[in-house]
């Protein structure tokens, strides 16, 4: 199995914790006051922050990520109005990573499921799914296995351009939420 750091301890790090851990993978978490000084000891590092912490958290660890698949787990929302993403037109969040991480693996992931829909593996009766974007397929493939493991199913994506369609995604769905016109408990699901 592989092993994890999952780098934040909000709702959707332990969510997303509680997955991988269901499927037997070592599980480590770093804390907000912990950035930085916490050693990244797994072979995948989940970005469980908001987007405007994501420079922070590569700035601290700098050269000690190279080599680890790293997941962004981001929706890059303009949290003040909701109503834009904050990054290039035609770019993403996961793409804007990729370009400061160049000896990494980016893999987009978590961005279009709401924490309530992984803590219980299903959205309107249907198994939760984890769409799953990037370049290198063995890292897919990890994360894939390890999520399917813990329970929830997974969809390979397509490659990490595919992460601006996974964001615009997920900018319509938490824009509904906020709107309350789906729940937290709710969201889209993947019927195969």
């Amino acid at each position: 199995m592989a092993r994890f750091t999952i780098i934040g301890t909000g709702t959707m790090a332990t969510a997303i914790g509680g997955v991988l851990a269901d499927g037997g993978s070592d599980v480590a978490y770093i804390a907000h006051e912990q950035v930085g000084t916490a050693p990244v000891d797994g072979d995948v590092v989940v970005l469980a922050v908001p987007y405007p912490a994501v420079d922070a958290v590569i700035t601290a660890y700098g050269d000690r990520l190279a080599g680890k698949t790293v997941v962004d787990i981001t929706n890059p929302l303009n949290f003040e109005t909701f109503d834009s993403l904050v990054v290039p037109a035609g770019s993403s969040a996961a793409a804007e990573i990729a370009a400061r991480l160049p000896r990494n693996h980016v893999l987009k992931a978590f961005n279009t499921t709401f924490a309530a829909t992984l803590a219980s593996k299903s959205v309107g009766g249907t198994t939760t799914t984890v769409l799953i974007a990037g370049d290198d397929a063995a890292s897919k493939q990890t994360l894939a296995d390890a999520v399917r493991a813990g329970g929830v199913a997974a969809v390979d994506a397509g490659t990490l351009a595919r992460a601006h369609e996974l964001e615009a995604l997920g900018f319509l769905q938490l824009t509904l939420a906020v709107s309350e016109s789906i729940g937290w408990t709710g969201g889209f699901a993947v019927v195969r």
